[in-house]
């Protein structure tokens, strides 16, 4: 396809630590795929991870170099992609600035993560304008690219339709600058930790892209599995079982399906099942630590690489700056 004709993708992820299974099928695998059908802009989102980790700023830094080579070695390509760090973009926060002139307060205050986050994660203070104003700073995030698809999970659907309501806000006031950014909502299974609550790195209970064969090992065996299972002949339900989470999104229908028959029936056990997903893990993350190894190798590299996504990055957003500013008469 022409790359003119391409429609423009934007997506970011927060460099809070090294990606774990959660971030990989609920955006990077995606991110993988889109690139070949879109022109895709990906942001490690700094700024965010400042939002909620602002009393120990110094460790981003190092974990924006290891989600980048998280994101190289899954498959990211760019000569197909533009992979830039959200930051060394300053035109993101002077749109962030403009946009929070006509957003109106309650607007950020009915957003429902701003609650559950403080809530969740009730150990930090997020009572904060950063924090408050993620959100539009995110829809700074899109609209600067002109981006035409935004893809999201059910969890950010309020974040982007915020983002199209201030879209629409702005272009109401100034002239048509931006297009409103149109949903691409992907199935995003919720993974079990290994304490059986969702997959988080605020819970501890993560399982990394770039854990060994041999922690995977450790992680998985002892999960907790179907409560009703205290004996390999009681019968399970796999739907009320952590580990078939992680089935879900790692084995495929065939062997997921017998597993699941096997376990009603009693005729499996679990251990052969947590085999089964341990097994399917190795074999999906293999090639993807041997990648690693060579851009952990060479943080040169991998930083080059980020500065010429940056410049790309620039290139655009300025041009977009320069209508904004036009629009508005600055």
């Amino acid at each position: 396809m022409n790359e003119q004709a391409k429609k423009t993708v934007l997506s970011g992820i927060r460099p809070t630590g090294a990606a774990h299974l959660g971030n990989y099928v609920g955006a990077l695998r995606n991110w993988v795929r889109l690139q070949d059908e879109y022109r895709c802009f990906y942001s490690i989102v700094d700024w965010h991870a400042l939002s909620s980790e602002y009393n120990d700023s110094k460790v981003i830094r190092g974990y924006t170099f290891e989600v980048a080579c998280d994101l190289l070695s899954l498959g990211l390509n760019p000569e197909r992609c533009v992979l830039f760090v959200q930051s060394q973009i300053k035109e993101h926060a002077e749109l962030h600035l403009l946009l929070s002139m006509i957003t109106p307060l309650p607007w950020l205050e009915r957003v429902p993560t701003f609650k559950e986050q403080q809530q969740e994660l009730a150990e930090k203070e997020l009572n904060t304008y950063g924090f408050l104003g993620y959100p539009l700073l995110q829809t700074a995030d899109i609209i600067i690219y002109k981006a035409e698809v935004v893809p999201v999970g059910e969890d950010q659907a309020s974040h982007l339709e915020l983002a199209r309501e201030i879209t629409r806000r702005f272009n109401r006031f100034y002239g048509p600058v931006f297009p409103e950014p149109q949903m691409l909502l992907t199935e995003v299974p919720t993974l079990a930790g290994t304490d059986g609550r969702k997959m988080s790195k605020s819970y501890g209970n993560a399982i990394y892209l770039k854990d060994s064969e041999e922690v995977i090992r450790k992680k998985i065996s002892p999960m907790v599995t179907d409560t009703r299972r205290k004996r390999r002949s009681d019968p399970g339900e796999p739907d009320d079982c952590p580990v078939f989470t992680l089935h879900r999104a790692f084995v495929n229908k065939e062997t997921r399906d017998r597993l699941a028959a096997d376990c009603r029936s009693a005729k499996g056990g679990c251990l052969e099942c947590k085999r089964v997903v341990i097994d399917s893990l190795i074999r999906l993350l293999t090639p993807y630590w041997e990648k690693r190894k060579s851009y952990e190798a060479n943080p040169t590299r991998v930083w080059d690489i980020l500065e010429e996504g940056n410049s790309r990055a620039r290139r655009a957003a300025q041009k977009t700056m320069e209508d904004v500013r036009s629009a508005i008469g600055l």
